[in-house]
């Protein structure tokens, strides 16, 4: 009977978080659509959540298209197809690749971040003091925090799309003899919009799904230093599981 009191206990426990993340999720949803804005605090969020993330979504970008470029050259060499590289590889980054390795990186510089900010304002009673003078925690931290996140990701894919596809350019022009010139020709022919629709769908789904997740830890974060570390690990954890999922979600979605 033990076993089954303590699946019971897990079940009940998870039943209860998933609860308390949607009711978190729907104040912030509504805080994000209903003025008052702090504009001074997006316009905050909006470079350190997005400019400053160009560096590290542009190397990862490059680093990815250039990988792929090879890994498809040498699988298409098997069957004579090696002509394809250009066509899969700008139809996996912009599908796949590049919103959920720009999803995943900003989960780990974001959305640990985010948790660490408000949690370490939560454990200092800085929170309680800003409700206490009427200001509301989730349209000063919140709000701003979600808002810069889901406008910003797909901005930075949309630039790690053309960084991906450049460094498969670069490798295949370089090191596999394509010719430079009819690889970004055969590139542009085979995109198509949908293709890049989808992508950007996709990232601004992640970057709502990064803010809330860390907003959401830090807002709950206790005990200390230590808490506010165990609030960081939740909210890149939980952000990394929740952005596969949505993406699986998701390209089911628009494949059907």
């Amino acid at each position: 009977m033990n076993v089954f009191a303590q699946i019971g206990r897990a079940t009940l426990g998870i039943l209860r978080e998933t609860g308390r993340l949607a009711a978190f999720t729907g104040h912030a949803i509504v805080a994000c659509v209903q003025p008052p804005w702090f504009v001074s605090q997006i316009a905050s969020q909006l470079m350190r959540i997005g400019y400053y993330s160009l560096p590290v979504i542009g190397l990862t970008a490059v680093f990815i298209g250039a990988a792929l470029a090879l890994n498809i050259y040498t699988g298409g060499a098997r069957f004579n197809a090696e002509q394809f590289v250009p066509n899969i590889v700008v139809l996996g980054i912009t599908r796949e690749l590049g919103p959920v390795l720009a999803g995943l990186m900003l989960s780990g510089r974001v959305s640990a971040g985010i948790a660490a900010e408000i949690g370490t304002m939560r454990v200092t009673e800085q929170i309680d003091a800003m409700s206490t003078l009427s200001t509301d925690p989730f349209r000063f931290l919140v709000a701003p925090r979600v808002l810069a996140a889901t406008l910003t990701l797909p901005l930075l894919v949309l630039v790690a799309d053309i960084i991906g596809v450049m460094g498969g350019w670069l490798v295949s022009t370089g090191s596999l003899g394509f010719n430079g010139a009819i690889y970004l020709r055969n590139t542009l022919e085979f995109l198509e919009a949908a293709d890049v629709t989808l992508g950007l769908i996709k990232a601004a789904v992640f970057g709502f799904i990064i803010a809330v997740m860390g907003a959401y830890q830090g807002y709950r974060s206790s005990g200390g230093a230590l808490g506010v570390g165990r609030a960081a690990t939740n909210a890149v954890v939980g952000a990394t599981v929740l952005i596969l999922a949505a993406n699986y979600v998701i390209t089911a979605l628009f494949v059907a």
